[in-house]
């Protein structure tokens, strides 16, 4: 009878784990996809689809969005890893706010300029680097 009880016990502590691991993951796709994220992806597919001829570009691009809920979930497992199930919930508060909407949209964009002036930035170092090596 003990027995009984304790993997009655167990197998409801594993539904129960289940079931709030798959809320939390849920509530972390939706973070995600509040980020802006989802604008990255269709660039990304965009730019790498733009060398699809046109007739082959209606297939291309079913083909390319059916990859992106693996791609989410993939985000997903690696954002809870590093924040808890409290921290989504609060990011997702936020990017449901003005403020959050407002740096969702500019994601794309803030990101290409940081890269730009990293690369410069990565140049300059080149450089100096070199003066130092003669």
């Amino acid at each position: 009878m003990k027995k009984l009880l304790f993997i009655i016990t167990l197998a409801c502590t594993f539904s129960i784990q289940a079931q709030d691991s798959s809320a939390f993951k849920q509530q972390t796709l939706e973070f995600i996809k509040l980020t802006g994220t989802g604008d990255a992806f269709d660039n990304v597919i965009a730019q790498i689809g733009a060398q699809v001829p046109a007739e082959k570009k209606e297939a291309y691009l079913k083909a390319a969005n059916a990859t992106l809920d693996n791609l989410y979930s993939q985000l997903a497992e690696v954002y809870m890893k590093e924040f808890t199930s409290e921290e989504i919930a609060e990011l997702v508060i936020f990017y449901q706010s003005d403020l959050g909407k407002k740096l969702a949209s500019k994601q794309t964009a803030l990101a290409q300029k940081g890269m730009t002036i990293g690369q410069k930035w990565g140049m300059e170092l080149g450089q100096m680097a070199q003066q130092y090596s003669n």
